[in-house]
């Protein structure tokens, strides 16, 4: 692997760069929502049955499913800018394909290579790592991350609006179109990173990984079609236990794994990835709860009787509060942590939830909602990335926030499926048509309120938060101080030849007593490198350039600010730092 600090970014990018990563991910989420004015008619619109019209939008989340950790993986031994084009490419193509069909089989194929977009999140948060400046990386990975939830919400009332005055094909257009501008937008603005994983892509898990999430997702989103006690839906769940389990057991005799199991058992990313799933739950809830309710008509008593333009508008504020939260939760995580901002967005959360138990009988009720619940989830998707980031090491960014994005994926499924059958078994028959009930939305409120309290609980649990500096600092100033800080929490020096003279260039690797990879990095144009270490303890420096000899070094590392000089032309030594 060849990358920069973790503490440092490896290219100052441009002022454009987290817009336009940010837009990208925007785009993404669109796919996610850009069928709901019309899932109803659907089945009308396919000439086929509502069972086999639903595989329209199951289709796009297994594909995202599967595709999110691998590209993550992909990026990080490829080239996350690369592999960030292709996913939205492979996007473009499904949009236009879905474009020009009403055939359902055709349709479902354009819907699976929309999918594949997903995995543009992960790798957009991974291009921020290693190219911004720390000082602007907190509040761009929370742009990021919130992006999801912005664009779903934005794509909510567009896409009603389209779908009221024009051919629904048109939805497809459209995504094509700005699909295209993100790519070209890319091309233009955003560099490709050089930091590097060793190793080769993980075929056989990435095999096993798909095929275990398509077995566990597929009963989620058609249990209720199927019967969630048939041998069908039962069958599929177990079967996705013993290929998980069988994936697991080989990801850890792999050397290079499509997901780092240990890595992921860590407490800070494995209770950041369980909270990620409550969160995903509880966003979830929302987008099916208000625009049901908003357009329901009055005359049920309950209902708001809002066209479907309106209640897209009124639910919008939830993903214009999630991106206005970013900046937000920049200043209150360098203050307090990203731990703190996960656990006061999941307040805010229940919060919103309660208080909407009480705030269904008006639309600007339905507004108050939105606004409450985004700028929660938005302070909760904003910390996520952060905690990731700041618990794995550089070389697998993509691979561990494309994990972490699937489990937010896994609990809106897991939401979706959960919601859904609720609002059906508490509907009432209106001329042979089951309309959602009061009591449905309430207690679909009440098992989101449920979802934010375990996942409070899971985040009570986050290891108390480090300073990391690429993660906290809020200013230049700050930055400045902590980039001092990191240089005594670390190793620094220079890297010599033979006569003494500096070597730039130098790959300089930092490995554990396990002998595990810690840290890496390449030396200056003056031969000085610096790497920060995890914890106090043994290490071996190992250094490496071009028409020299390897050397390693022996290196303790108790807290103090002991410089080492890796000299190429020497044998190796044990020195204490």
């Amino acid at each position: 692997m060849t990358h920069t600090p973790t503490d440092q970014p490896t290219r100052r990018a441009s002022g454009a760069v987290v817009p336009v990563l940010a837009f990208a991910g925007i785009v993404v989420a669109v796919m996610q929502t850009l069928l709901v004015p019309v899932i109803k008619d659907l089945p009308q619109l396919l000439d086929t049955a509502p069972s086999n019209a639903t595989w329209v939008l199951t289709s796009t989340l297994l594909s995202g499913a599967v595709a999110t950790p691998i590209m993550g993986r992909l990026g990080d031994l490829y080239g996350k800018r690369r592999l960030l084009i292709l996913s939205l490419a492979v996007m473009v193509v499904g949009a236009l394909v879905s474009a020009l069909t009403s055939d359902l089989l055709t349709m479902i194929a354009g819907r699976t290579l929309q999918g594949f977009a997903m995995g543009a999140i992960p790798l957009g948060i991974g291009l921020m790592r290693d190219m911004l400046p720390r000082e602007k990386l907190g509040s761009a990975m929370a742009l990021m991350s919130s992006s999801i939830g912005v664009g779903g919400g934005l794509a909510l009332p567009l896409a009603a609006l389209i779908a009221q005055h024009a051919d629904w094909h048109a939805l497809f257009y459209g995504a094509a179109g700005i699909g295209a501008l993100a790519i070209a937008l890319t091309l233009l603005v955003v560099p490709e990173s050089p930091a590097r994983a060793e190793g080769t892509f993980d075929v056989l898990g990435a095999i096993g990984l798909s095929t275990g999430l398509v077995l566990f997702l597929l009963p989620i989103t058609k249990g209720s079609d199927w019967g969630w006690s048939s041998g069908t839906t039962l069958g599929l769940f177990a079967a996705s236990a013993v290929v998980l389990l069988l994936w697991g057991v080989m990801e850890l005799r792999v050397k290079a794994p499509l997901v780092d199991l240990r890595t992921t058992a860590r407490p800070a990313v494995l209770f950041t990835n369980l909270a990620s799933i409550m969160v995903g739950v509880s966003f979830y809830v929302v987008s099916l709860v208000l625009p049901q309710l908003l357009q329901l008509p009055k005359a049920t008593g309950y209902g708001l009787g809002q066209s479907m333009v309106v209640a897209g508008l009124l639910v919008a504020p939830l993903g214009l509060t999630m991106m206005f939260t970013a900046p937000v939760y920049a200043r209150l995580s360098a203050k307090y942590g990203p731990k703190f901002t996960l656990i006061l967005g999941m307040l805010i959360i229940a919060i919103g939830y309660g208080a909407g138990l009480g705030l269904m009988s008006a639309a600007w009720q339905s507004l108050v909602i939105a606004v409450v619940l985004g700028a929660g989830i938005g302070l909760a998707y904003s910390s996520l990335p952060a905690l990731i980031v700041g618990a794995v090491p550089a070389s697998e960014t993509g691979a561990a926030n494309g994990l972490n994005t699937l489990m937010r994926s896994i609990g809106t499924s897991v939401s979706s499926a959960v919601i859904g059958m609720v609002l059906a078994n508490t509907a009432n028959s209106v001329g042979g048509v089951a309309v959602p009930t009061m009591h449905g939305f309430r207690v679909s409120f009440l098992i989101a309120t449920g979802a934010v309290a375990v996942g409070l609980l899971m985040a009570l649990f986050l290891p108390k938060p480090n300073r990391a500096p690429q993660l906290r600092a809020s200013s230049e100033e700050e930055a400045n101080l902590e980039r001092a800080e990191a240089v005594l929490r670390g190793f620094r020096g220079r890297v010599l030849d033979a006569s003494g003279a500096p070597v730039p260039r130098a790959k300089v690797t930092l490995i554990d007593r396990r002998g595990r990879q810690a840290g890496a990095t390449l030396s200056g144009d003056d031969g000085t490198y610096a790497l920060t270490v995890p914890a106090q303890g043994a290490y071996v420096l190992a250094a490496r350039a071009t028409g020299h000899g390897p050397l390693a070094s022996s290196a303790t590392h108790a807290g103090d600010d002991r410089a080492i000089d890796l000299d190429l032309a020497l044998p190796g030594e044990t020195v204490t730092a």
